[in-house]
């Protein structure tokens, strides 16, 4: 049987969300109002936060992958003493108001990570997973000790990328992750019948997860599946609750009505009749209050216990203490760019992958990934083992061919704190990734991605596999920081730049064709802000990336004979070059006439150039030939190059 105060919790979260998405005019209470006795039970006795010190280490980590349901989190944020205000709720959707209308990261106030594209949530549940079992191995379960909550929707579910994610997650028998279905039948336009019939419990059981399936309204099966679930080590848990979307609401409970819309003032009305509720809009009964604050004195004293844990522990054992530090306060890296004879002839995939062997020495917090593409990237440490349930401190994580849930591993991974991880596969494969690299850039989240075969020069694999709009495409996303270096230098410069960088997401886009290597490679600050100067002129600038920096070169020096004086400008990230001072830039372009060199999409460059300038690049779909046959063919040659530009100046 129900206590009455935890049933009156249950209520006022149902309540506080209905009357925020009122007033808001905009919102979802039906999911609040459905698993708002799945989340009651689960704070209530089960999940170790501390309001207090919200981003202590060993919390649990708790996503609410069905992000529309928002109200669900800020009420219990609120209710458990969290800084989530009335005020804030009673702004819900505002501008400014800390509760948007999808959550948004700020662990401060508790909110783990911004959620709201449905299946992302889930799937980076499972990256935090992984990160504590790693964590763990490696720190000693008296220091990483904790567990990862996820509630989830049938559109989670029905996602790609779940399924992707739900499959490694078993594979790796991540016992410490539950997540938490919300079977209420009902999506957005109707009735799961319409389009989702399949046996959830038996697709994740063959995925290798625990799985049950309860009342979601029921306070005793509800505990006594996530006790299951905690005891379980060996699978990660899957709960499928059956609830009523809207419970309580007389006419809209258990139709899409309450799914994306407000109420309505008289159906809000008959909530607080049917559920007996007498107190007005954002009235919270004391007694929900000192439940909750009870509840959290939980998480306290285990926080209190695990400080009093970490000092004994750190302070006893100097090299433990010194693993921590490497995890959780890693110093700066300086990258030495890897030594190569000028003139010869490397790809900076290549490069790449040797200096992930050099760091690998300096930041055992380091994790590699790949899309079953690991000899293509280049990215594996050698001579260590690939994370997984035989190993797991193992520090190459096989992500097999899932890009979609690759994504959102890392984005976990680097979410849980304590470690710094990569995914890697083909530049033309970022668009699988490309909502949870959107995802970091939004989230400020230096997550990296290595993204390799970055031009029509991968050759004979053909359109299929050539990118074209891939750089343009990256670039317009905020926050993110697209490197696409040409020499040993800027190959080194961009990891430097990708490690150092905690406030945002990196991308290195590398070679799979050799490139030479320069005789002289540059100053390392400069290179580091992302555009320089490579060859002085004085009659225009010619700014080139990557594959095309020794192009560009030889392109000015045949124009030079010309009688064309020609700067060539190296930019391999725009973003980088583009927060530098007003007076560097002018240092770097000058006030010259200039092209750009770049064999991609040429959309973007007159943002960098100017709208008068020239922009060499590909705006068609590439061919299948060697690499050396396509420079021809497309006109990247320094030979084509220098007479595009000599005919652009007259």
């Amino acid at each position: 049987m129900t206590d009455h105060v935890e049933q009156l919790a249950a209520d006022t979260i149902r309540v506080l969300a209905m009357d925020a998405v009122q007033r808001a005019n905009s919102g979802h209470p039906g999911m609040p109002m459905g698993m708002a006795d799945l989340a009651t039970v689960l704070w209530a006795h089960f999940l170790v936060v501390d309001p207090d010190h919200p981003t202590w280490h060993d919390r649990d980590r708790f996503v609410v992958s069905n992000g529309h349901g928002s109200m669900l989190l800020y009420a219990m944020l609120h209710l458990a003493g969290f800084d989530v205000t009335l005020d804030d709720i009673r702004n819900f959707r505002r501008l400014g108001s800390p509760t948007p209308g999808h959550p948004e990261r700020d662990p401060g106030r508790g909110i783990e990570m911004t959620t709201g594209p449905l299946g992302q949530g889930f799937s980076t549940a499972v990256g935090m997973a992984l990160a504590e079992t790693q964590l763990r191995h490696r720190l000693g379960d008296e220091l990483v000790d904790h567990h990862t909550y996820v509630f989830c929707s049938d559109g989670d579910l029905m996602e790609g990328i779940a399924s992707e994610a739900a499959s490694l997650a078993g594979h790796w028998r991540l016992g410490r992750l539950v997540a938490v279905y919300d079977d209420n039948h009902i999506s957005l336009e109707g009735p799961t019948s319409w389009t989702f019939t399949e046996d959830v419990a038996a697709r994740f059981a063959a995925y290798g997860w625990a799985t049950v399936t309860i009342d979601g309204h029921d306070h005793a099966a509800i505990s006594h599946a996530l006790t299951e679930a905690v005891a379980d080590d060996t699978r990660p848990s899957l709960i499928c609750a059956r609830t009523h979307i809207g419970y309580g609401s007389p006419n809209k409970q258990d139709s899409a009505a309450a799914h994306g819309s407000p109420l309505g003032a008289d159906e809000v009305a008959l909530v607080r009749e049917h559920l007996g509720w007498s107190l007005g809009p954002f009235e919270v009964p004391h007694e929900v209050y000192g439940f909750f604050r009870n509840a959290m004195d939980r998480g306290r004293q285990a926080r209190s216990e695990w400080e009093r844990r970490r000092d004994m522990h750190l302070g006893g054992s100097p090299d433990l203490a010194k693993a921590w530090a490497a995890h959780f306060d890693p110093a700066p890296v300086t990258v030495a760019a890897p030594a190569h004879d000028a003139g010869k002839s490397v790809a900076t995939r290549v490069l790449s992958g040797e200096i992930i062997q050099s760091l690998a020495a300096t930041r055992p917090d380091l994790l590699t990934g790949d899309g079953d593409l690991a000899a293509s990237t280049r990215s594996p440490i050698d001579g260590v083992p690939a994370y997984g349930v035989d190993d797991r401190a193992g520090r190459n994580v096989r992500y097999g061919v899932r890009e979609h849930a690759m994504g959102a591993i890392v984005n976990g991974i680097t979410l849980h704190r304590g470690l710094r991880a990569f995914g890697s596969t083909f530049l033309m494969f970022s668009d699988y990734a490309r909502p949870a690299v959107r995802l970091s850039a939004l989230m400020d989240l230096p997550s990296i991605w290595v993204w390799t075969h970055d031009s029509i020069f991968l050759g004979e694999d053909g359109p299929t596999h050539q990118p074209i709009e891939h750089l343009a495409a990256l670039r317009a996303i905020p926050h993110l920081w697209v490197w696409r270096p040409g020499t040993p230098g800027e190959v080194a410069a961009a990891w430097q730049s990708a490690l150092n960088r905690l406030d945002g997401p990196s991308a290195l886009i590398l070679t799979r064709q050799g490139v030479p290597v320069p005789p002289a490679d540059g100053a390392p600050e400069d290179m580091g802000r992302g555009g320089y100067v490579v060859r002085q002129g004085t009659d225009a600038v010619l700014v080139a990336t990557g594959s095309e920096r020794w192009v560009a070169i030889e392109a000015a020096e045949l124009l030079e004979a010309r009688g064309r004086s020609i700067r060539v400008v190296s930019m391999p990230c725009v973003e980088a070059y583009a927060a530098q001072d007003d007076d560097y830039k002018a240092a770097v372009l000058g006030d010259l006439p200039a092209a750009s060199l770049e064999s991609a999409s040429t959309f973007g460059w007159a943002g960098v150039i100017g709208a008068g300038g020239l922009t060499i690049g590909i705006d068609q779909f590439g061919a299948s030939a060697p690499w050396e046959v396509l420079a021809e063919h497309f006109g990247f040659t320094p030979e084509a190059v220098a007479a595009r530009v000599d005919n652009w100046l007259g």
